[in-house]
C-alpha cells in the first residue's frame, strides 16, 4: 500500500460511514418516522456507536435535513438532467415514466422527502430556499427556450415551470395517490402519458372540434 493509499483511507472510511448513517436514517425515518426514531436506534443499525453518530451531525435534526434535502437535489437533479437530454418537447411522457419508476424503487427517499418536510418548518424553508427555488429557476429557463422556438405558446415561463415541477412531484408520489403501489409498467406509461396530455394540452375541446366555448 502506497503511502497516498495510507493517507486517504481514513478519509474514505470517514465518509463511508457518513454515508452509510444517511442511508441507514433514511430507511428508518421512512418506515419508523423521525419522531419514532432514537440515535440509539439509528447508531445500532447503522452499526456505529452514538458518539461516532454525533461526530458526524449535531443533531438528529441535522441528519434529517440531510437526508431529505440530498433526496429531494436528487429528484429534481434526474428531472431537469432528462429535460435537458429529450429528443423532443413533446417527449414529457418519457421523463414522467422514468421517473415514476425511479421513485418506485425508492419509495423510502420518497417518503421522508415528502412526508417529514411537512412538519418541520426549517427543513421545508432549507428545501424551499436551496433546491425548489433553483430547480424552478432552472426549469424556467428550460420552457422559455422552448417558447422561443415557437413549441410552446407564449406564456409566463416561471408559472409553467411551476406547474410542471407540480405535476411531476404528484407523479413521483403517486404510488400513494393516483395508483396502486404494485402498479405495473403499463399503468405508469398510461399514467405518464395522461399527465404529459394534460400539462401539453390540457382538458378544454379546440373550438370547431364540436363543443362551443
Amino acid at each position: 500500500m502506497t503511502f497516498m493509499q495510507i493517507f486517504n483511507q481514513p478519509l474514505q472510511s470517514e465518509a463511508q460511514t457518513r454515508t452509510r448513517i444517511l442511508k441507514t436514517a433514511e430507511r428508518l425515518f421512512a418506515r419508523q418516522g423521525y419522531d419514532g426514531t432514537t440515535t440509539r436506534d439509528l447508531a445500532r443499525s447503522a452499526g456505529v456507536a452514538e458518539g461516532t453518530l454525533f461526530r458526524h451531525f449535531a443533531t438528529k435534526k441535522a441528519i434529517l435535513v440531510e437526508v431529505a434535502t440530498q433526496g429531494w437535489i436528487e429528484i429534481l437533479t434526474d428531472l431537469l438532467t432528462e429535460l435537458s437530454e429529450m429528443g423532443s418537447y413533446k417527449a414529457v411522457a418519457q421523463v414522467m415514466r422514468r421517473r415514476m419508476w425511479h421513485f418506485q424503487q425508492n419509495a423510502d427517499m420518497m417518503r421522508v422527502c415528502f412526508m417529514e418536510a411537512q412538519f418541520h418548518p426549517e427543513l421545508r424553508d432549507r428545501i424551499q430556499t436551496e433546491v425548489i427555488a433553483k430547480m424552478t429557476s432552472v426549469a424556467e429557463a428550460f420552457f422559455q427556450t422552448a417558447m422561443d422556438k415557437g413549441i410552446y405558446r407564449p406564456m409566463n415561463p416561471k408559472i409553467v415551470a411551476q406547474i410542471f415541477l407540480g405535476m411531476f412531484t404528484i407523479a413521483g408520489f403517486s404510488h400513494n395517490t393516483l395508483m396502486e403501489p404494485d402498479a405495473s409498467p403499463q399503468a405508469m406509461q398510461e399514467m405518464a402519458e395522461g399527465l404529459a396530455e394534460i400539462f401539453l394540452n390540457g382538458v378544454l375541446v379546440e373550438k370547431g372540434a364540436g363543443v362551443r366555448a
